[in-house]
C-alpha cells in the first residue's frame, strides 16, 4: 500500500510540475499574434451601418465606396410607402458614357450606383412613378499611381456604352475605362488574372492573398461592382491565370498541386462544386502528357506546361488548355481526361503524340507560339492570342523580337481528318510595335466582332524586347487593345503599362438591388504538412528578440492561417514550432528561391525574403509559437488561437 501511495504521490507531483511548466509556457507566450481582419469579416462590419429605414428619396442616405474597396461606386438607401420600381441614371459626358438601370419593386431600397467619375461631382437621377429627383455624389481623385490611357480612338457610331475591364500585370489596378478612356470603376484590393462576368451578373476575381510566390492566390472572390463579396472560394493549390463557369454552375479553375513528387506548377485543373467549394474533379496534365515533350525556350522542369487558360466546350464536352511553355493548345475529354488533340508545331514531340496534331491545308498558314487565352468559338473554331515568341522551337531559326509580331488568330479544325486552316488574323501587319512576349488576350463578341489585347509589350531604347517586363530591362511598357468589327478598327486604347486581360462588359446586368447577405467562405486551403510532431517541454528555448531584428521576422494571423515571414540565407535551417499540451508540431520553413516551393523569390543582399503559411485545418485551441533556427529553439512570446 505504501508503494502504491508513494507512486500516486509522485505522479501527482509530476503532473503538478508539468502543469506549472505548461502554465509558465503560456505566461511567457502571453501576447496574441497580430490578427489581420479579412475582407469578408470587414464586410460584415461595414454592412451593419447600412439602413434605408427613415430615409426618403428626397433625403436618402448615401455611402460612397460602401465596401471600402471600390471608390467609384456608391450605395443610395431610402424607403417608400409602397413597393415601387426605381430607375437610376448616372449622367455621363455623352450618350455612350451615360448609364441607366431599372430595379425590381421594393419599399426598402438599397440602390447600387456604379460608374462614377473620379474627382467629380456626379449627377444621379432617381425616378419612380411620378417622382423624379437628382442627387450629386462627389468622388475623390484617383490614386497617384493610377494608369491613364495615352491614346484612345472610338468610332462611336459603331460602339455601345459597355466598359473595358482590365486586370493588371506589372502594375496598376483592376479597373474599367469607358469609350472616352475615362476611368469609371476600379478596385483597391489586389485582384489578378481573369475578370469575366458570371451568369448571375457578378464578377469572379482573385483574392488579394498569396498562397505561394510569385503570383499564386488563395482562391477567388465572387463580387459585385460595389466590391461586396458574396462567396470566397479557397483551394489547396491556389488559383492562377484563368477559370471557366460551366453550364451547371461549377467552376473549372487553373490550380496547382504544389507538393507533387515532381515539384511542378501550372499543370493542374480542378472543378469546384459551386455550392460547397469542394473539389469534385481534377485534371493532372502529368497524367496526360510527357513533361519533356514539346519544349520551348521557356520550358523549365517545375513549370513545364504553364497553363494560362481554361475553356469548356459544351458541344464536345471537352476542355481546352493553353500550354505556353510547349507552344501548344491541348483539348481533353471532360469525362475521361483523355487527350483529344494538340494544336501547335509538332517539333520536339515524341512519336506517340504525332497522331494528335493537325495537318495544315492552306498555304498562308502559321503556327502559334507561347500563346494565351485559347477558346472555342460558337462555330467550333479555335481562337487565341499568338504571342509569337521566337516562331520556332529550333534555336538556330529563332526570330528576334525586333522582327517579330503578335496576333489574334483563329483556326478552323477538322477533328475527323485532323486538318487545320487559318481563317482569320490581326496583328501581323502591326509588326514588332504590337509584339507582346507574354500575357495578352482575345475576346469573341460576335461573328466578325473581336477584341485583341496585346497586353505585354516591352521596349528598351525604342526596340521590342523578347522577355516579360519582370525578367528584362526596359524603359517603356505598353498595353494595346483593339476592337474590330468586320475587320475595321472601331475602338483602340493604349495604356503605358502591361495588362493581363481585358473584357468588354456592361455596368448593370440585372434588376436586383443590393442584397445584404453574409458572405460564404467555401473550400479550404488544406492541411499544412507537419515535418515532425514530438513530446517536448520547450523549457530550453531562448529569447528571440535579437533574432527578430536580425532576421526581420513578422508573425500575423489571418482568418484561416498563420503567416510567418523573415529573411534567411539558404544555409539556415528553420522550423516554425506550434506548442500545445506538451506536444510540439514542427513545420519546415524551406529557404529556397524556386517559385514552386511557394516560399520566396525576393532576394535582399545574400538573404532570401521568405514566407511560410500554416493553415488552420486540423489545428484547434491556443498554440505557443517558437522558431527553431539552426538547431536553437527561440521563444517568440506570442501565441495563436485557431
Amino acid at each position: 500500500m505504501l508503494k502504491k501511495a508513494m507512486y500516486i504521490f509522485l505522479s501527482i507531483i509530476v503532473i503538478f510540475v508539468l502543469v506549472c511548466i505548461e502554465l509558465n509556457n503560456f505566461n511567457n507566450n502571453s501576447k496574441s499574434v497580430e490578427r489581420k481582419i479579412s475582407l469578408v469579416e470587414k464586410e460584415t462590419e461595414l454592412e451593419s451601418d447600412f439602413c434605408a429605414v427613415g430615409y426618403t428619396v428626397n433625403n436618402p442616405t448615401v455611402i460612397l465606396d460602401p465596401y471600402d474597396n471600390s471608390p467609384l461606386t456608391a450605395l443610395v438607401m431610402f424607403e417608400t410607402e409602397e413597393d415601387v420600381s426605381v430607375t437610376i441614371t448616372i449622367v455621363g459626358k455623352d450618350e455612350l458614357t451615360t448609364f441607366t438601370n431599372t430595379f425590381e419593386s421594393s419599399n426598402e431600397h438599397y440602390i447600387p450606383i456604379y460608374g462614377l467619375y473620379p474627382d467629380y461631382n456626379n449627377e444621379i437621377i432617381i425616378e419612380y412613378g411620378e417622382v423624379k429627383t437628382t442627387i450629386y455624389i462627389q468622388t475623390d481623385p484617383l490614386p497617384e499611381d493610377f494608369i491613364l490611357p495615352e491614346y484612345v480612338y472610338a468610332d462611336k457610331e459603331k460602339l455601345t456604352n459597355d466598359l473595358y475591364f482590365y486586370t493588371p500585370s506589372s502594375r496598376g489596378y483592376t479597373c474599367a475605362y469607358d469609350v472616352n478612356g475615362d476611368v469609371r470603376w476600379y478596385l483597391t484590393n489586389y485582384a489578378l488574372w481573369d475578370n469575366t462576368r458570371l451568369e448571375n451578373g457578378h464578377l469572379l476575381v482573385s483574392t488579394e492573398r498569396l498562397i505561394n510566390e510569385p503570383y499564386y492566390m488563395t482562391g477567388l472572390y465572387e463580387i459585385d461592382l460595389l466590391g461586396k463579396i458574396y462567396t470566397e472560394f479557397s483551394l489547396p493549390g491556389g488559383y492562377h491565370h484563368d477559370y471557366f463557369e460551366m453550364p451547371n454552375g461549377n467552376l473549372l479553375v487553373a490550380s496547382n498541386d504544389f507538393y507533387n513528387e515532381d515539384g511542378t506548377v501550372e499543370d493542374y485543373v480542378v472543378e469546384l462544386d459551386r455550392n460547397t467549394g469542394k473539389t469534385v474533379k481534377t485534371f493532372d496534365l502529368k497524367d496526360i502528357l510527357n513533361m519533356t515533350d514539346g519544349k520551348s525556350e521557356n520550358w523549365t522542369v517545375y513549370d513545364w506546361f504553364h497553363n494560362n487558360s481554361v475553356w469548356y466546350d459544351e458541344k464536345t464536352s471537352s476542355i481546352t488548355l493553353s500550354g505556353r511553355h510547349v507552344d501548344a493548345v491541348i483539348n481533353i475529354d471532360y469525362d475521361t481526361g483523355n487527350l483529344n488533340w494538340i494544336l501547335g508545331d509538332p517539333t520536339n514531340w515524341s512519336e506517340e503524340y504525332q497522331k494528335y496534331f493537325f495537318t495544315p491545308i492552306t498555304d498562308d498558314f502559321e503556327w502559334q507560339w507561347s500563346q494565351h487565352a485559347a477558346m472555342i468559338t460558337p462555330e467550333g473554331n479555335v481562337f487565341l492570342f499568338d504571342n509569337g515568341n521566337n516562331k520556332s522551337k529550333n534555336e538556330e531559326d529563332y526570330v528576334s523580337a525586333t522582327d517579330s509580331y503578335s496576333r489574334g488568330v483563329m483556326y478552323k479544325i477538322d477533328t475527323e481528318n485532323m486538318t487545320i486552316e487559318q481563317i482569320w488574323e490581326y496583328g501581323k501587319e502591326r509588326g514588332s510595335t504590337f509584339y507582346s512576349p507574354y500575357i495578352s488576350d482575345v475576346d469573341y463578341i460576335d461573328s466578325n466582332h473581336y477584341i485583341i489585347e496585346s497586353g505585354g509589350i516591352v521596349f528598351l531604347n525604342g526596340k521590342a524586347c523578347n522577355y516579360p517586363a519582370g525578367l528584362t530591362e526596359y524603359d517603356e511598357l505598353l498595353s494595346d487593345t483593339v476592337e474590330l468589327l468586320n475587320d475595321e478598327i472601331i475602338f483602340e486604347l493604349k495604356l503605358p503599362t502591361n495588362t493581363y486581360r481585358v473584357e468588354k462588359m456592361s455596368l448593370y446586368t440585372n434588376s436586383k438591388e443590393l442584397s445584404i447577405t453574409p458572405a460564404e467562405r467555401l473550400g479550404s486551403l488544406g492541411e499544412t504538412e507537419v515535418t515532425e510532431t514530438k513530446i517536448d517541454l520547450v523549457i530550453n528555448s531562448k529569447d528571440i528578440e535579437e533574432e527578430y531584428l536580425s532576421h526581420n521576422i513578422s508573425i500575423t494571423k489571418q482568418i484561416d492561417r498563420l503567416v510567418v515571414s523573415g529573411e534567411f540565407t539558404k544555409e539556415n535551417k528553420v522550423n516554425i514550432v506550434l506548442y500545445q499540451n506538451f506536444k510540439a508540431k514542427y513545420y519546415n520553413f524551406v529557404i529556397s528561391s524556386k517559385p514552386y516551393t511557394a516560399l520566396c523569390v525576393n532576394i535582399t543582399t545574400d538573404s532570401l525574403s521568405v514566407t511560410k503559411y500554416i493553415n488552420s485545418v486540423n489545428l484547434k485551441g491556443k498554440y505557443s509559437i517558437y522558431i527553431e533556427i539552426d538547431g536553437i529553439l527561440y521563444n517568440t512570446k506570442e501565441y495563436v488561437e485557431f
